[in-house]
């Protein structure tokens, strides 16, 4: 079963930043799970939130603020401040043996168009090996399958929205490789029926060593963390 940082090692290093992807590798993760959205200008920036304000301290929203101003901010946290990146930085600096699952955001229609802008740097960049593609937002999924359908993708299922629709609908129509469920939400007769579709199951977000065991036993394929470092020593064991 793989480990992936959730925002890198977000525990201990400012979230889905470099620091915290080069950290979550050292502590023994194979890969990590990063936030992708657009700014002002264009660019595919890696942040979780919609807004500026709960990780820089500054007003604002992404989506109106060009990579100008966003590449002279710092994400802080209990571990230090680091500059947030552009998706381009952190494909250059991470290994190719890293599994990396991009997950992307768009809280409107028209932010969609981050999955274009993502796809092209993935498969320039020739990234589809160790790489896939996630997203709670339908459209993010079907405008990648339409451009850039050689990338792997898996639908994040929202434990929020109805999940007959999620995994009835948008899972057969919309994530031909993946999908990404939240633990408490599936077992192990769904883990299995997932994978006799032909799609592996990524799991978050697994805190719990004694929860990370169960999954593992279950087959789940990928295992997304805060604190990779402390289930790896647990699974070790």
């Amino acid at each position: 079963m793989r480990l992936l940082g959730h925002r890198g090692a977000s525990q201990q290093a400012p979230e889905n930043t470099l620091a915290a992807f080069e950290l979550a590798l050292r502590e023994g993760a194979d890969g990590v799970e990063l936030d992708v959205r657009l700014c002002a200008s264009g660019e595919a920036v890696v942040f979780h939130d919609e807004t500026l304000e709960r990780l820089t301290g500054r007003g604002g929203a992404v989506r109106d603020t060009p990579w100008s101003v966003l590449r002279t901010l710092q994400v802080g946290a209990a571990g230090g401040q680091a500059p947030i990146p552009l998706l381009s930085e952190v494909l250059e600096r991470l290994p190719r043996t890293a599994w990396i699952n991009v997950e992307l955001k768009a809280e409107r229609w028209s932010e969609s168009r981050v999955a274009e802008v993502a796809g092209a740097l993935l498969e320039g960049g020739g990234h589809a090996e160790h790489v896939v593609v996630s997203s709670f937002h339908p459209l993010c999924l079907l405008r990648l399958a339409v451009r850039y359908p050689g990338l792997r993708r898996g639908l994040l299922l929202d434990p929020d929205e109805p999940m007959a629709v999620q995994t009835g609908l948008f899972l057969p129509l919309l994530a031909r490789d993946a999908v990404h469920p939240p633990i408490g939400r599936f077992d192990r007769i769904d883990v299995e029926r997932w994978h006799r579709s032909g799609r592996e199951v990524a799991a978050w977000t697994v805190d719990d060593p004694a929860v990370a065991g169960q999954l593992r036993e279950w087959g789940v394929d990928s295992c997304i963390t805060n604190r990779p470092g402390e289930i790896r020593a647990a699974l070790a064991r």
